[in-house]
């Protein structure tokens, strides 16, 4: 897909992160992985970020993630699949590199591992990746990799495929001055833990669209989330805030890393089992599972999810 197409379809509406599934043995469940994205597939999402932050990134091998690439461009349809890429400059060229060779439509580039850096740093970092590929690339701000609004500037002067920003930080007055700065350059995407909490202050720093990872179990809620945003429907907002995101938002936070381990119990209520989650990340306990559950059945989600 050509850049300014996935600027366009990733402006359009909105995003999610599918979970990676597994075995028992923790390997790639290719199989039990396509079905989630055909399923996904049906609920319009804007694009589809494969191999990402909630699909554990940071726990597959460089060699897994073109083969979770293809099985996602395979299942999707015409949903566009953005791949994610990080670590040093080297092994994430490697990664953007074979992901573009897989198929995939963009990359989503994560932070590099460990250091932390100066801006000039961080700005030759992503001249890198860019200008190894010919498709877009979605820069995420968040950890050790926050660029100031002049450093994505003087980036965008070089590299005519970074053609977004999604931010993971929460300083939203960071956010308006990237916007403002950059106004229609770049597509503008929310990326905190759960953003559907985040979603109104950021909508109104010019932050329309977002990646949703309850989109992977709850689809139907997050489209009727995320379409009641859009047109201002503060009743609707207010509703599922209350009903579903703070009571989900609370189980989440109890452990580290819960941010992803919630996603797959999730659809493991739903009876669409993902497989475990792979170390150093843990799933939830009964405990923690049974409160899922009573969040689940209490927004009639089985119901919406078989709509």
């Amino acid at each position: 897909m050509d850049p300014i197409d996935l600027k366009r379809a990733v402006g359009s509406g909105l995003l999610s992160f599918p979970v990676t599934h597994f075995d028992q043995e923790l390997k790639f469940d290719e199989d039990a992985y396509r079905k989630h994205i055909e399923w996904l597939a049906g609920y319009e999402a804007a694009a589809l970020f494969a191999a990402g932050g909630t699909g554990e990134f940071f726990s597959l091998n460089p060699q897994e993630i073109p083969a979770v690439v293809t099985a996602a461009k395979v299942s999707a349809g015409k949903t566009p699949i953005i791949s994610g890429t990080g670590y040093g400059t080297s092994l994430a060229i490697d990664i953007a590199k074979a992901a573009e060779k897989a198929g995939a439509d963009g990359l989503l580039l994560l932070p590099p591992y460990l250091m932390f850096s100066e801006q000039d740093g961080l700005v030759s970092h992503v001249k890198a990746v860019c200008k190894s590929v010919g498709i877009g690339v979605i820069v995420y701000n968040r950890d050790n990799a926050v660029l100031t609004a002049d450093s994505i500037a003087r980036i965008c002067d070089e590299c005519p495929n970074l053609i977004g920003f999604k931010d993971g930080v929460g300083d939203v007055d960071k956010v308006i001055e990237i916007t403002t700065k950059l106004q229609d350059r770049l597509v503008y995407v929310g990326g905190m833990p759960t953003h559907e909490v985040y979603a109104q202050a950021y909508f109104a720093a010019g932050v329309t669209t977002y990646s949703s990872a309850v989109f992977n179990f709850v689809p139907a809620l997050a489209q009727r989330f995320y379409q009641a945003l859009r047109s201002g429907n503060q009743p609707v907002i207010d509703e599922i805030l209350k009903d579903f995101f703070f009571p989900f938002v609370a189980l989440r936070n109890r452990k580290r890393g819960y941010a992803v381990s919630i996603i797959k119990a999730g659809l493991r209520v739903l009876g669409r089992e993902p497989g475990p989650v792979r170390p150093p990340l843990i799933d939830l306990s009964p405990e923690e599972m049974t409160l899922l559950e009573r969040i689940v059945q209490a927004n009639d989600i089985e119901k919406i999810a078989a709509e």
